[in-house]
């Protein structure tokens, strides 16, 4: 479980496919504190540490993962948003994420606003976004400012442009999408029901 609070970003050194499945290996601020078996979000993907050499660390990512998310397109050098698991007794600053990404969205444009950004998003499917509800973006928590037929937006403080990787998202660029959980187990009773 996490937060979307990303805590900071890591670079990735080497990427090594094996079968069907990529093997990501990064490297980041705090890999000494890092353990076999844990898990990370990486752009809001749960993945667990594999190996670690040094100040370098290693993940895995299965077929299932590589269709489902933006990792296929990974390459050495890029900026990863990173976070840790929740710990109990931690404050729940962003909202609840789970790490499991429902889908990919494209960055239609970025328009500047006199201190901040606004994204807007294509995305095929906007039944479970709510303006003003949480939505996690590359492993981001952040509000839906609007919602559209086929989009939805949100804006981005300096703090965040600075410190993960939405200071280097394009127009055009693909993201991860992790609905919030409790607007999907609604959903899914609500159709269920009928």
């Amino acid at each position: 479980m996490f937060t979307g609070i990303v805590e900071s970003t890591a670079r990735i050194v080497k990427i090594m496919p094996e079968g069907e499945n990529l093997h990501f290996t990064l490297t980041c601020a705090f890999t000494a504190e890092l353990k076999i078996d844990q898990s990370l979000a990486h752009n809001g993907v749960c993945l667990t540490v594999v190996n670690i050499q040094g100040n370098e660390y290693t993940v895995t990512a299965i077929a299932e993962t590589l269709q489902k998310t933006t990792l296929k397109h990974w390459r050495v050098g890029d900026a990863v948003n990173l976070e840790r698991c929740l710990r109990l007794g931690d404050r729940l600053d962003g909202h609840w994420v789970q790490g499991h990404v429902d889908t990919i969205a494209s960055c239609l444009s970025i328009e500047e606003e006199a201190g901040s950004w606004r994204y807007v998003f294509a995305l095929q499917d906007t039944a479970l976004l709510v303006g003003k509800g949480s939505v996690t973006i590359d492993g981001v928590s952040l509000t839906v400012v609007s919602v559209g037929d086929k989009n939805f937006s949100v804006a981005i403080i300096p703090y965040t442009k600075k410190n993960t990787n939405f200071v280097s998202i394009q127009a055009g660029q693909c993201v991860n999408i992790e609905f919030d959980v409790l607007g999907k187990y609604i959903a899914t009773y609500l159709k269920n029901k009928n």
